[in-house]
């Protein structure tokens, strides 16, 4: 399917389960495309069939314990070995952790380049020295297992080398653009649910003898968040279709995705407060969509680092 198609999938996935959603987006955004648009045939026949069959599942591996949104400051280290390179090092928050079968991760052969040193590998779990750290315990997103991942003189095959190396910062970045838009995809639907829970409870919901949608009040915070969750579901479109056409969309992806967490944030607050007691037991779905749509102001770029790939595309006319 097209990618806006796939944000779709992923909205719908959101507004009931955002787990699911993110389960699934990390296999997709996160491993299966950069394998379609880096790797060689060899490489789309071995791992994206049986990823595409649903028989394996991704992790995209990039974040350290010493370095989150700086990804240049690597220091997982990949040893050219010749015909392997041996991996040591650890990565952070990874997402479909404990399940995966393919796990892409950027490392880094050589400090004193920086970006210019990444190089991005399938490491295959089973692999000599690969191990797993603790399985976090999360405020949201609690069906999802986020855990460290481990590699202790892991021998990675150079057939499992995407492009070539030095390459795996753009490797990366370009992973991140479409990763940008899976969690903005994400949102839209974590604040779409919210806002369809909390329609329905205020017309079952009395108060002062007569449904609570009937105070003016919860009706200004339905207009509110119908019309921005309408607003941040366009943004995510417009960036996808920036990708389906093959243009530069790392500003659209940026944008959609700090609106649509930030809308998430705002929507989901709102369907607590109309919950009123209610929204703050887990009896009701309302604090879950709270708790899971923070993580979507934070991974794949804080909020913060959203503003900055904004601004740096307008300041360089993109």
């Amino acid at each position: 399917m097209d990618h806006v198609s796939y944000a779709i999938v992923v909205e719908e996935l959101a507004k009931a389960c955002a787990t699911t959603s993110v389960m699934y987006s990390a296999h997709v955004s996160l491993t299966s495309c950069p394998i379609d648009v880096f790797g060689t045939d060899e490489q789309k026949k071995r791992f994206l069939v049986p990823m595409n069959r649903g028989e394996k599942l991704g992790a995209f591996c990039l974040s350290e314990p010493g370095s989150g949104s700086d990804s240049a400051a690597a220091v997982c280290m990949a040893e050219d070995k010749g015909d392997h390179f041996i991996l040591n090092g650890s990565k952070n928050w990874i997402t479909n952790g404990i399940e995966a079968d393919y796990y892409l991760v950027i490392a880094q052969t050589d400090t004193s380049l920086r970006h210019r040193g990444l190089v991005a590998l399938i490491v295959e779990k089973g692999s000599e020295g690969f191990t797993f750290g603790k399985l976090e315990d999360k405020l949201g997103i609690k069906g999802s297992s986020t855990c460290q991942t481990i590699f202790e003189d892991t021998p990675v095959p150079k057939a499992n080398m995407l492009g070539q190396i030095g390459e795996g910062f753009k490797v990366a970045m370009v992973t991140l653009d479409g990763g940008r838009i899976g969690i903005a995809s994400q949102a839209v639907g974590i604040a779409q649910g919210a806002l369809d829970h909390a329609l329905k409870y205020s017309k079952e919901r009395e108060a002062f003898g007569k449904p609570v949608n009937d105070f003016q009040a919860i009706k200004h915070m339905f207009a509110t968040m119908q019309t921005e969750i309408d607003a941040a579901r366009l943004l995510t479109y417009h960036a996808s279709v920036a990708q389906d056409r093959g243009e530069r969309f790392s500003q659209e992806a940026a944008q959609a995705k700090l609106y649509a967490s930030e809308v998430a944030m705002r929507s989901t607050v709102k369907c607590v407060q109309i919950f009123g007691g209610y929204g703050y037991v887990t009896d009701y779905p309302a604090e879950r969509y709270m708790r899971d749509a923070k993580i979507t102001e934070i991974y794949e770029g804080t909020s913060e680092i959203q503003r900055l790939v904004i601004a740096s595309n307008l300041i360089k006319g993109k």
